[in-house]
């Protein structure tokens, strides 16, 4: 498993947390081996200025993030309105040359595993197609196992290859909500994936230390290659 990507129910779920966490455990506990990060899609200002601001990555802001669209609207819609369309061989070629060059490559997707990358493509169609392993990241909120529920069997459909559930407290919550709002026992069994942890609620996400505590609460031996797993 070169690669891993980070998708989510929807936009907001905290696949931006998740992969920042991922980068900081790296950083510091596998930094003898190379770490590549790639937003294929981005509409608006966001992730791309995030990792450039946050890590020392040893990648341009295009290695980051391919394709830029500045209206924070869906890819394939924020490209027309720019006169152009969403070049998927420039990003597939910005990830493959990441996979050909670092040893593990964190894609992060646009919105969330249903999302429009192109007007005939979702998030799952490119998974499927570039044969990427995926992680789902749930945030903790009321309807939240209906739409993982619905992501999953989005991914069983188009055969990605989902690794597992991560929750997310995108806000703070009480231990309650957490159980009530997503109930581990109850996900697993309805969609038949594991969840690998909770992302607790950071109130500080530039925090490498937060970040790499954070991930070590995971089950990481899921998602990182095994050979890099510390």
């Amino acid at each position: 498993m070169s690669a891993l990507l980070i998708t989510g129910t929807d936009t907001d779920s905290g696949k931006t947390v998740l992969t920042s966490a991922l980068i900081a455990y790296w950083q510091k506990y596998c930094w003898a081996y190379r770490l590549g990060v790639c937003k294929p899609v981005q509409s608006g200002v966001g992730d791309r200025e995030h990792y450039t601001r946050l890590f020392d990555l040893e990648q341009t802001p295009e290695q980051i993030n391919p394709l830029c669209y500045k209206t924070p609207v869906a890819p394939p819609i924020a490209a027309a309105l720019e006169g152009t369309r969403v070049d998927l061989a420039k990003a597939w070629q910005a990830v493959a040359q990441l996979q050909a060059k670092r040893d593990w490559v964190l894609v992060e997707g646009a919105g969330g595993l249903g999302s429009p990358v192109t007007a005939e493509l979702t998030v799952a169609d490119i998974a499927n197609e570039w044969r990427l392993p995926a992680v789902l990241v749930v945030p903790v909120q009321l309807g939240a196992i209906a739409a993982t529920v619905a992501n999953v069997a989005l991914a069983e459909k188009k055969r990605v290859d989902l690794k597992g559930i991560v929750l997310s407290c995108t806000r703070p919550c009480t231990q309650g909500q957490l159980e009530n709002w997503t109930p581990i026992s109850m996900i697993e069994d309805l969609t038949r994936v594991p969840v690998l942890g909770v992302l607790p609620h950071l109130k500080h996400v530039k925090s490498h230390e937060d970040l790499a505590d954070a991930a070590a609460q995971l089950d990481l031996e899921r998602l990182m290659p095994k050979a890099f797993w510390a």
